[in-house]
């Protein structure tokens, strides 16, 4: 079993997002300490993107300004790797496929070799549709990574496919569009599950537009966990380099949320 199933192997998970490097690497590092501290069982690492086409304003404002203070993918990796022996639950890499292909001259096997090296436990390319996956998931079982299968509400009589050949856990979209904060959240998340269910037995988490205890608890009581991002990224963006204590304190009441969904 990989380090992200056993990431759900003691109850709901409760999985936060933080792009990289906003505003700057040292402030990650203490955002991803306090996380873990506060009960997160699995942590998005966004690699800055200048083109991220699956985000809403916020995390791309945020990929912008990361980008414009410097950050790398090479200096992320660094910092990885500086970082990895204080943080114990799974890393997953969100990114894109450019980010990928542009990586030196290895590709994607170049890429996947390093994340494993460095400590990162698996892979959400979120513009990689799943029939073109393939390029992508062989490197990342050839370095033990999991290649994490996204599942839409427009994935339809696609779903059970998707379900059946993913790996670590499936991230679960509960809204059409991009990210960013719902009021509401009206996706049959239960039918979407239980037709996942009947093919495996892989985790799912439900992520896009999950901002509060309430709508994690009931995201959670219908999937294995709940996952945010542009939520903890606006508290980011109001706090600055102050950020990692009132994100600790945001993610403790998500998991408690999550964590109740589950009893």
């Amino acid at each position: 079993m990989s380090r992200i199933r056993e990431a759900f192997a003691h109850g709901k998970a409760f999985i936060p997002f933080v792009t990289a490097g906003y505003p700057d690497l040292e402030t990650t590092g203490k955002i991803l300490l306090a996380a873990q501290e506060a009960g997160a069982d699995l942590i998005e690492l966004g690699i800055p993107f200048s083109d991220p086409t699956a985000e809403g304003p916020v995390i791309q404002t945020a990929n912008v300004k990361a980008l414009e203070g410097g950050v790398t993918t090479d200096r992320i990796f660094e910092f990885v790797e500086q970082i990895r022996g204080q943080i114990h639950v799974p890393l997953v890499f969100m990114t894109y496929a450019n980010v990928i292909y542009s990586y030196g001259k290895d590709g994607s096997d170049g890429f996947c070799r390093r994340c494993r090296d460095v400590g990162i436990d698996g892979l959400i390319i979120a513009d990689v549709p799943f029939e073109e996956k393939e390029e992508f998931d062989l490197p990342c079982k050839k370095y033990g990574l999991d290649f994490i299968s996204m599942i839409a509400p427009t994935s339809e009589d696609r779903i059970q496919k998707i379900a059946s050949q993913a790996d670590g856990f499936i991230y679960v979209v509960s809204s059409m569009g991009v990210t960013g904060v719902r009021s509401e959240i009206t996706t049959d998340i239960g039918a979407i599950t239980e037709r996942i269910r009947e093919v495996t037995d892989v985790p799912c988490a439900v992520g896009f537009g999950i901002s509060t205890p309430e709508q994690a608890a009931r995201m959670a009581s219908c999937s294995d966990g709940a996952i945010v991002g542009s939520a903890i990224i606006r508290l980011i963006s109001r706090w600055g380099k102050d950020a990692a204590p009132e994100v600790g304190k945001y993610i403790r009441s998500m998991k408690e949320a999550v964590e109740a969904a589950g009893s």
